[in-house]
C-alpha cells in the first residue's frame, strides 16, 4: 500500500506485484514508470491496472491503456514515449509551455512541417508537396490471420505508406518478413502500390481504373510531365483525352502483378 511516491524510482526488487486503482486517470508515461517498480528481480512479477467501466473511458484513457498493454517488452520505453508525445502534444520550441497543440494535426504531420522549416531558414530547396490518389481496384489488405494485433496491422499500413525512399520501404519489408513470415500476395501489393503512389507523387497525377482494362490518369496543376510525350502517346492511338481533361488509357493486364507493370510502364514512359 503505498501513493505514486513509487513513480520516482524505489527500488524494492522482492516486489513482484502491482495494484493500480484508477489507472485510466493516469498519463502513459507515468504508468509506464509506475509497472517498472514491479518485476526487478528474477521474480515473475504481474501488474493490475483497475479501471471502472470500459465503456465510460474517454478515447486517450483508452489509448494509454492499450499502449500499456501492448508495449511490455525490453526497450519499450521509446515507443511510449513517441506515443505519449503525440497523445499529449509537443511543448513550445521557443517557450516554457511543455504540452502544445501537436494533437491537433498528429505527430507525422509536425515533424514533416517542422523539418520543412528548418530547410527553409537553412536557405535549401523546398519542394512543394502533391498529394495524389490512386485506386487500382487491387486487393491491397493485410490479412488479419498474417498480423492478428489491430495496432500492429494500423501501425504497418502507416509505416509502408509512409516510407519516403526505395531503401526506407525495402528495410520495412524485410523487417515485416522476418517477424511474420512469408507474406501473402495482397501485402506485396501494398507495397507496390505505395511505390506506384510514390512515382505519381512526383509527376504530379491521380490515377483510377473505372475498368479492369481501362485507366484513368488526371494530372495537377504542378504536374511535371514531358508534354511532347504525351501528345506522341495521344497521337499512336492508345491513349485519349476525355472532355473533362482526364487521360483514359487501355489496360491488357490480367492479374494484379501485370496491372502495375503496366502503370509503371506508363509513368516512366510520361517523365
Amino acid at each position: 500500500m503505498c501513493t505514486t511516491i513509487i513513480e520516482n524510482g524505489i527500488d524494492i526488487p522482492l516486489a513482484n506485484t502491482i495494484v493500480i486503482n484508477r489507472a485510466d486517470m493516469y498519463g502513459l508515461a507515468q504508468l509506464y514508470q509506475l509497472r517498472g517498480r514491479v518485476g526487478r528481480s528474477n521474480r515473475r512479477a504481474y501488474s493490475y491496472l483497475l479501471i471502472p467501466n470500459e465503456e465510460g473511458l474517454t478515447d486517450i484513457a483508452r489509448r494509454r491503456l492499450a499502449a500499456i498493454r501492448e508495449f511490455s517488452d525490453l526497450g519499450a520505453g521509446f515507443r511510449i514515449a513517441a506515443l505519449d508525445l503525440e497523445l499529449r502534444g509537443a511543448g513550445n520550441l521557443l517557450g516554457a509551455q511543455q504540452s502544445g497543440q501537436i494533437d491537433a494535426i498528429g505527430f507525422d504531420l509536425y515533424t514533416q512541417m517542422l523539418e520543412r522549416t528548418v530547410r527553409e531558414l537553412k536557405g535549401e530547396p523546398v519542394e512543394d508537396e502533391i498529394s495524389t490518389a490512386i485506386n487500382l481496384g487491387v486487393d491491397i489488405r493485410i490479412p488479419e490471420d498474417y498480423i492478428y494485433d489491430m495496432s500492429q496491422r494500423l501501425r504497418t499500413y502507416k509505416r509502408i505508406s509512409s516510407a519516403e525512399s526505395e531503401e526506407e520501404l525495402a528495410d520495412v519489408h524485410a523487417e515485416i518478413a522476418d517477424r511474420y513470415g512469408v507474406m501473402p500476395e495482397t501485402i506485396e501489393n501494398l507495397f507496390e502500390y505505395s511505390r506506384l503512389r510514390r512515382e505519381a507523387s512526383k509527376l504530379g497525377c491521380h490515377l483510377s481504373r473505372p475498368r479492369r482494362d481501362r485507366l484513368a490518369v488526371k494530372f495537377t496543376e504542378q504536374a511535371r510531365i514531358d508534354p511532347d510525350k504525351l501528345i506522341a502517346l495521344v497521337s499512336k492511338g492508345s491513349a485519349s483525352f476525355a472532355p473533362s481533361g482526364v487521360l483514359k488509357i487501355g489496360l491488357d493486364a490480367q492479374d494484379d502483378a501485370a496491372v502495375f507493370q503496366e502503370v509503371r510502364e506508363l509513368l516512366k514512359h510520361l517523365r
